[in-house]
């Protein structure tokens, strides 16, 4: 018997900065037991590229003017990983988790989250895979990459998370060298199912999954209903 949830909060469309915000805010409510069950913030973004821990300058190949002409926003943030890309008819979630309830171990973590968007593919008709080498989630064999993870923790409690790609228009990869790999090809699942799909659609499924795959009970809950008493975000 499950007796544990994870609260899902579907934020909708809204820009990078302002929910950078919220799930730091969230992160440190979790720490400090203000929130005392795991989240998982759902959201599409205005397009924004972030830049991880390991970014690399070369990896960015548009300059501001090129950013701006797109409507694309530049972030620096703590997460792990390189560049990235996050824009409209991509699902992006955030799962603020505490480790210390599940298993206190970032690389267990990531491999789950990968099962989470593995396993929300499979009910929507395609085969995700990993590539060993690379975090993430791919497909056709390995040749196409589908989903990105970035992960930042303090005190075993996670933000950032996860963005798979759904309805997104991918000439915006084009503005970079995406999680810094050269030879990649970013897919979405309209491609691959040739299909309309929507983030609804998408974000249901990959709800479900996570609960799933956390042993976590699916509770959908808004944004007001948390407590976000704690007097400053975690950043670091």
């Amino acid at each position: 018997m499950v007796d544990r949830e994870l609260w899902i909060v579907d934020l909708g469309r809204r820009s990078y900065g302002e929910v950078l915000e919220l799930q730091r805010a969230v992160a440190h409510a979790r720490i400090s037991g203000a929130i005392d069950e795991d989240v998982l913030l759902l959201v599409e973004h205005l397009p924004v590229i972030t830049l991880g821990r390991s970014s690399k300058d070369a990896h960015l190949l548009a300059n501001p003017a090129q950013l701006a002409a797109r409507g694309v926003e530049l972030f620096e943030v703590e997460r792990g990983g390189d560049v990235t890309f996050h824009g409209p008819g991509q699902l992006v979630g955030y799962p603020i988790v505490d480790l210390k309830r599940h298993k206190t171990d970032l690389h267990w973590y990531l491999r789950q989250v990968e099962e989470v968007l593995i396993r929300a593919l499979g009910e929507l008709g395609i085969a995700g895979e990993r590539v060993p080498k690379y975090t993430g989630v791919w497909t056709n064999g390995g040749k196409k990459k589908i989903a990105s993870i970035g992960v930042h923790a303090r005190d075993w409690v996670t933000w950032h998370g996860f963005a798979l790609n759904v309805a997104t228009e991918l000439s915006f990869f084009d503005l970079i060298v995406p999680c810094g790999i050269p030879e990649v090809t970013m897919t979405s699942v309209q491609r691959e199912l040739g299909r309309p799909v929507s983030i609804e659609e998408v974000a249901e499924v990959v709800s479900r999954t996570t609960a799933d795959v956390f042993g976590l009970e699916a509770q959908r809950v808004e944004v007001a209903a948390l407590d976000l008493r704690a007097p400053t975000p975690a950043t670091s």
